[in-house]
């Protein structure tokens, strides 16, 4: 019976030592009860992701998309299709989550066509290009911004992306739908030497 309270004290000890660790190992870094530090950019921007970088090249409309020479997809709304190139670094990056939010607050996911629900990485030292598709109410362009969001596992600062589209008032955003592509071809992903 005793050393079952040992142990268990001894345990609880060391998962308040750890929980402590993990908090000092960046103190000058925490920024909010989440332990987020958002990077801000806009397209054409190379931007920080821990050692490695995500860069948005462009933005465009279309009102369908086709996947690997299918049928084409279309919507009553809008495809918002998103280019960018990553840039590996050493250290691991992870998984993230791509979201495309609204000024007000609308968050849209990508279409599962593009396979990826984030940015992509190539082994450290390579540049990797690929592309993301969302489905979007045509209403609802105004203030579109691109959000890479760390999938979180510890209580350590993580990093995320967030690139503004450009998108400033709804006379932009009406022009974006009256001028959309027929259809969007979603490329390949290329990978190539950083």
């Amino acid at each position: 019976m005793k050393l079952y309270r040992t142990s268990t004290v001894l345990v609880g000890v060391l998962f308040v030592l750890l929980g402590g660790l993990t908090r000092l190992a960046t103190p000058e870094k925490v920024y909010d009860s989440e332990n987020r530090e958002i990077v801000h950019g806009t397209i054409g921007e190379t931007l920080k992701y821990r050692d490695s970088t995500i860069t948005v090249h462009r933005m465009k409309v279309a009102k369908a998309y086709v996947y690997n020479d299918d049928k084409p997809v279309e919507t009553n709304g809008a495809f918002v299709a998103v280019e960018y190139e990553t840039v590996r670094g050493t250290e691991e990056v992870g998984s993230n989550d791509a979201t495309l939010t609204t000024d007000d607050g609308t968050e849209y996911r990508p279409v599962a066509a593009t396979i990826v629900n984030g940015a992509d990485f190539a082994e450290p030292g390579f540049a990797r290009s690929g592309s993301l598709v969302f489905e979007v109410n045509t209403a609802d362009l105004n203030g579109l911004t691109l959000n890479f969001v760390t999938v979180q596992f510890w209580t350590v600062l993580t990093q995320d992306v967030s690139v503004d589209l450009g998108v400033p008032d709804e006379k932009v955003a009406q022009q974006l739908v009256d001028t959309a592509a027929p259809e969007y071809v979603i490329p390949k992903s290329v990978t190539r030497v950083a």
